[in-house]
């Protein structure tokens, strides 16, 4: 994947498919910061100070096939990691104080998230969390806590 990637390149490639209204032909974005992709969010380590990767996490190779990062809600559709061979690594082996990592990645060359419904989006070199994303919901959501309103809802963004 070192030259412009498009969703019809890693739908070829990985034998993932995404839904039929998706243009397969559009060039993939490959981003340094912050991104979404559903419910998950992609994250640099460096702007995370409340994530730790563990000192004996076990770094896994992403195979050409892809790691199926998680499965929407009710057994729906997966978001999967694809990559080059050997050039990006994937670990569950983190503590988040926030509870909200799937896992961390860290990548030499651009690495890709594809989703049947959203499509693929792509993520520059580096080390990155992948985590949930979460609304706050309810009395107190935009509020400091513990100033007279009830508590706000966490609720996991779902897609």
């Amino acid at each position: 994947m070192t030259h412009a990637t498009t969703l019809a390149d890693l739908t070829r490639r990985t034998g993932l498919d995404v839904l039929d209204h998706l243009e397969r032909e559009v060039t993939i974005p490959v981003i340094d910061g912050l991104q979404a992709q559903g419910d998950l969010i992609v994250v640099p380590l460096a702007m995370l100070p409340q994530v730790t990767i563990r000192a004996a996490a076990e770094w896994r190779w992403v195979p050409e096939a892809g790691v199926e990062i998680v499965r929407g809600v009710a057994g729906g559709n997966p978001h999967t990691l694809v990559a080059d061979p050997r050039t990006c690594q994937w670990t569950t082996q983190l503590t988040d104080g926030d509870r909200l990592a799937v896992g961390a990645l860290r990548a030499t060359a651009p690495a890709y998230l594809i989703h049947p419904e959203h499509g693929g989006s792509g993520i520059a070199p580096g080390t990155y969390v992948i985590r949930r994303q979460r609304e706050r919901r309810g009395p107190g959501a935009d509020t400091v806590r513990g100033v007279g309103f009830a508590p706000a809802r966490d609720v996991f963004v779902a897609d």
